[in-house]
């Protein structure tokens, strides 16, 4: 069965009433690798998260809510164009043998490609990770008025690069490159962030804010609240890096209570992937919760992932969702949200009436993912696992209403459902020309010599 076709939400902004009155400014922050147990407000017990749970309290929380794949590149493309990663462009992570990414084509529908045409300004600070500098995927090329960070998702390993970018201007952070470690990107992040808002509060406003933290490395400025903690020092710098994270959420709540738009404003906070959980990490924190595995896996665990929400005013406050979302459905849910058409393919489902707790919201037929050969169903409460290789592939069935962790595969006693998720996941399924690029030869053209065995080192990264 084929999904996507194109929807019309012209007229859906309506039948919320106040929306109408104006257009709303809509924030996404996008933790890098925090997992469904890394949030006070989902239960962790030894990361300070004040704000992020202030903002579940004051709004909503989603139990269900998924990332677009197991990893950085093809979740945030399924974010960004509103298709899953059957249907979109970047399906893995592609190093390449230069600065950038894979780029996304210069005719996809993007969230801020359709929030320009209801007016909004539309600005991006963190990590892109959809094309090079420079290419079709650039995200100047594909809808952002204004973009700070990095373009290579390779070199937000660091948090003290030997450069930025803003918009197709490399900035040098002086002193980075000498070890000397001045300026930690993620503070830097931010302050351009808050600036964004400040230029911008007399009109709508789209800021996507694809944070870095708490992807490795293991890198912040100071320890904080957890410097006499008794724990490893990774464990205690990765604290400290969510902290600082939270602190972040904080002042930009902050802001726009001091400019007098938080009641005009949507502020969401989710991750793209499940936890790395690198350094001893994911014991100590519990950082998956009650799920199974981490980033990478199509178990709960890697795709499955914290969503909260804050809107005064319009999201009841202290309120819970197990709505079952995904990335693709913030597309239409901001369009329907800015009052503009969605012309183009998408798998997504606005899920504004979750959001404002209304009960004609629509369901997901299904979800579904793909990368490296693994795929992964959910429908209902049934979550279907192809993965494995040779003779050890085989599909696995898990009832997630009664078995959240994944322990007890139900293929075998339910042969029909099983038959089912297979035949959705074959249906699911279109090539990508993704992976038939010559990106050697496009280095070629853009005069960049390729050392033998230097591209061979940026793939074990």
């Amino acid at each position: 069965m084929k999904t996507g076709l194109p929807i019309l939400l012209a007229f859906g902004l309506f039948l919320i009433p106040g929306l109408a009155e104006t257009k709303p400014n809509i924030i996404y922050i996008l933790a890098d690798d925090l997992g469904y147990g890394d949030l006070g407000c989902y239960g962790q017990k030894d990361i300070q998260t004040p704000h992020v749970d202030r903002l579940a309290k004051a709004g909503i929380r989603f139990t269900q809510h998924y990332a677009g794949s197991n990893i950085c590149a093809p979740a945030r493309c399924v974010f960004i164009t509103g298709l899953h990663t059957g249907h979109c462009y970047i399906r893995n992570n592609k190093p390449l043998p230069f600065e950038g990414n894979a780029p996304i084509p210069a005719d996809s529908q993007t969230i801020p490609k359709l929030l320009k045409t209801a007016g909004y300004r539309t600005g991006a600070m963190g990590k892109w990770g959809l094309g090079y500098p420079g290419s079709s995927g650039d995200p100047t090329r594909q809808g952002f008025d204004h973009f700070f960070g990095y373009n290579c998702q390779r070199q937000a390993h660091s948090y003290y690069p030997p450069h930025l970018w803003r918009n197709t201007e490399k900035v040098i952070l002086e002193g980075n490159s000498k070890g000397q470690k001045k300026q930690y990107s993620h503070d830097l992040l931010t302050d351009e962030a808050l600036q964004f808002i400040r230029d911008n509060q007399s009109q709508p406003f789209f800021l996507y804010l694809p944070y870095t933290i708490p992807h490795t490395a293991f890198q912040v400025p100071d320890l904080g609240i957890y410097k006499d903690k008794s724990w490893t020092t990774s464990q205690k710098t990765q604290a400290a890096m969510i902290t600082r994270l939270d602190r972040d959420v904080g002042r930009i709540e902050a802001l726009l209570k001091e400019l007098g738009l938080d009641k005009n404003t949507l502020v969401i906070f989710t991750s793209d992937n499940g936890p790395h959980g690198a350094g001893g990490t994911l014991p100590k924190f519990n950082a998956a919760g009650p799920l199974r595995a981490r980033k990478g896996s199509m178990y709960e665990g890697g795709i499955r992932v914290p969503f909260v929400a804050s809107w005064p005013g319009k999201i009841k406050p202290g309120t819970e969702s197990d709505h079952i979302s995904c990335f693709q459905d913030m597309l239409p849910t901001f369009a329907e949200m800015a009052g503009v058409n969605v012309p183009g393919r998408t798998d997504g489902i606005s899920m504004l009436p979750a959001l404002l707790g209304k009960e004609t919201q629509r369901k997901h037929q299904f979800l579904y993912w793909e990368r490296a050969g693994s795929t992964a169903v959910r429908q209902g409460k049934w979550k279907a696992v192809h993965a494995g290789k040779g003779a050890k592939r085989k599909l696995e069935l898990y009832d997630l209403e009664a078995d959240i962790g994944e322990t007890k595969d139900l293929a075998a006693d339910f042969p029909e459902i099983a038959r089912r998720m297979l035949q959705i996941m074959e249906d699911s399924h279109e090539d990508s020309p993704f992976f038939t690029l010559n990106f050697d030869e496009i280095a070629r053209q853009k005069g960049i010599e390729l050392k033998p065995g230097k591209r061979k080192k940026k793939k074990r990264k």
